[in-house]
């Protein structure tokens, strides 16, 4: 049996006396065992007789390559690792030679072949982007430390914009969601998510992206977001990149509850849009997750929500944790979507805060797509939602003329006079 936590493998037999470690502590040094590599086809277990390959990963570097454990031996050996995102390891069947992709921020997935099962000498097989040149794109990303209120030692990745000049300052989009370092080098393909944001689209954009990793404390979500989010933003200002006075956040699901609530807790940043939020801790608790059919309770108390037992015995930290809850302090605009169908957080979370908000006068807009779940799913909607994303974004920050359905809002009756010069079409890439 191989057995493996976040960092280390072991070989253990099966009745438990034999234990064998395949790594020395490599969480000493943050490398870690990412997953094997399935290199044959009539395989029905692991065949320790064969070479087996593993994609290893450095949690602090971001550094990415591959490992091989030979017939015989007890240690994993590093063949390379460097600032790549890999996969997709093959063997030739009938020969000697291996294939796989590497990609980083800036190049595409990209097959690769190498003919020694030490996989030296790789040679490029694909040109998947032939065009990008043509296009602006990244200057570059760095990875960022900084120390959160709680006292961890945290990191984030900042994505330039492209052209960037050093000495400047940059209109940033602050995109969370929990621990999102971990794919600094992976390619990001511009085009329209379901969840609106793109960070190619960004930096192509003449923004800088930044995305903070998030520890969490038990009973504390939002919290624990506030206290690693703001020291990230405040490590970033420092770096001269970021324009203190033009930084916005964006969430999309959970990241759209910590947009929510981070707005109630800091005047930090110039703009705010949430998607699909939970907003409300306690009403949300008993809900129907309608896209699986039970209810939200073991999401709270297992699972992302942190929140355990519940609100009956806990009403404080939902409480403390709901974004509802602080709106009076909310002086950040705000652009809210939730989906009338949305079947994992209910509609009625996106609508009961919009309203809270609208009472007190807060700067909000609220969009909804009619008859779409969690994520936007038809391809004209993906791209009005990212369009006007971007437009609220160049007016909050930029300095653009502010788009009329955000200055003025879109009376139900004119609402089809408004989308019609609007409209995409689906065939549209």
């Amino acid at each position: 049996i191989l057995l493996k936590d976040n960092y280390d493998l072991w070989r253990i037999s099966a009745d438990g006396k034999s234990v064998i470690p395949l790594t020395n502590n490599w969480k000493e040094t943050s490398q870690m065992i990412q997953s094997r590599s399935r290199l044959y086809a009539d395989e029905k277990g692991v065949d320790l007789s064969k070479p087996q390959y593993f994609t290893v990963f450095n949690s602090k570097t971001k550094k990415e390559g591959y490992g091989l454990l030979e017939p015989g031996k007890n240690d994993i050996r590093v063949l390379f690792m460097d600032d790549n995102a890999y996969g997709s390891l093959v063997k030739a069947e009938k020969g000697t030679g291996f294939m796989y992709t590497k990609e980083n921020y800036a190049n595409a997935p990209e097959f690769y072949y190498a003919k020694t099962a030490n996989l030296e000498g790789a040679s490029k097989l694909t040109t998947n982007t032939p065009d990008q040149q043509k296009y602006a794109w990244s200057s570059g990303v760095k990875l960022i430390e900084f120390t959160s209120a709680n006292g961890d030692k945290l990191q984030a990745s900042l994505y330039l914009p492209a052209n960037y000049e050093p000495g400047k300052a940059y209109p940033t989009i602050t995109y969370i969601y929990e621990r999102l370092t971990d794919n600094l080098n992976n390619y990001t393909m511009p085009g329209f998510p379901s969840g609106g944001f793109n960070a190619a689209m960004y930096t192509s954009n003449g923004y800088a992206v930044l995305m903070p990793d998030i520890k969490y404390k038990l009973n504390d979500p939002g919290m624990s977001a506030v206290a690693c989010v703001v020291p990230a933003v405040q490590a970033a200002i420092a770096t001269g990149i970021v324009d203190a006075k033009n930084v916005a956040i964006h969430g999309h699901s959970w990241g759209g509850y910590q947009t929510s609530f981070l707005i109630t807790q800091t005047n930090i940043f110039k703009a705010a849009a949430a998607g699909a939020p939970l907003t409300n801790m306690i009403s949300m608790y008993s809900l129907i997750y309608w896209n699986s059919g039970g209810t939200n309770q073991a999401i709270f108390e297992a699972s992302q929500g942190r929140l355990t037992p519940g609100y009956w015995d806990n009403w404080d930290a939902f409480a403390r944790n709901s974004p509802v809850y602080h709106i009076k302090k909310v002086q950040t605009p705000l652009l809210l979507l939730h989906n009338d169908k949305d079947g994992a957080v209910d509609y009625t979370q996106g609508v009961e805060y919009y309203n809270g908000l609208r009472r007190l006068n807060k700067p909000v807009v609220m969009i909804t797509y009619k008859g779409e779940n969690h994520g936007i799913a038809k391809l004209p909607n993906r791209k009005d939602y990212a369009v006007r994303m971007m437009e609220y974004f160049d007016y909050m920050l930029k300095g653009k003329q502010a788009p009329e359905w955000w200055s003025k809002g879109v009376n139900k009756l004119d609402m089809d006079k408004h989308l019609e010069p609007r409209s995409f079409d689906e065939a549209e890439n």
